[in-house]
């Protein structure tokens, strides 16, 4: 259909009509390409050792000082053994419960945490004297040293309010 003025039926110029269809083009809503959200890769994967690649040598850079790594093996045998422990007198009070008092099984954990806190404090006190000994300062400093502290303190007070001045002096 051929775009017409409403008060005139005569066709329009071409320019106008082009004008017109722009404006229309403009208005409509553009087509996007459909979004890729995948990609599968075709090719064949070498079998092991088809590579002209060599292995590349990959240093380990992680440092644990061994004073860490034996508390930790330390932690850890402190853990399996009051695990153990407490699996046992588990056993034994639940096997109890059942003859005597129903309460037993509280009264487990109680008998047992003082020793796993015994046993968690003698592995960080051998932890610290490990760490101690092995320690050492080095003063790289030589000379005299004189240090010189100077501080003067004023206050007045005129009823409720007090002003305070600190003066320190190196």
């Amino acid at each position: 259909m051929e775009p017409t003025r409403p008060e005139q039926s005569r066709p329009l110029p071409p320019h106008v009509r082009a004008l017109i269809a722009d404006v229309e083009s403009a208005y409509q809503p553009e087509q996007q390409p459909a979004l890729v959200t995948s990609f599968r890769d075709e090719t064949p994967v070498p079998k092991t050792g088809e590579t002209d690649t060599p292995p590349v040598w990959q240093d380990d850079k992680r440092i644990v000082p061994s004073w860490a790594a034996g508390l930790a093996v330390g932690s850890l045998g402190v853990g399996a053994g009051a695990t153990g422990l407490g699996c046992a007198a588990w056993l034994v009070f639940k096997g109890l419960s059942l003859v005597s008092l129903p309460s037993l099984q509280t009264f487990a954990l109680i008998v047992l945490a003082p020793f796993v806190g015994a046993a968690v404090l003698a592995t960080a006190i051998g932890a610290a004297i490990a760490k101690a000994k092995r320690s050492h300062t080095t003063n790289v400093f030589k000379g005299s040293v004189q240090v010189t502290n100077k501080t003067e303190v004023s206050s007045t007070a005129r009823g409720m309010f007090a002003r305070n001045r600190n003066d320190v002096r190196n």
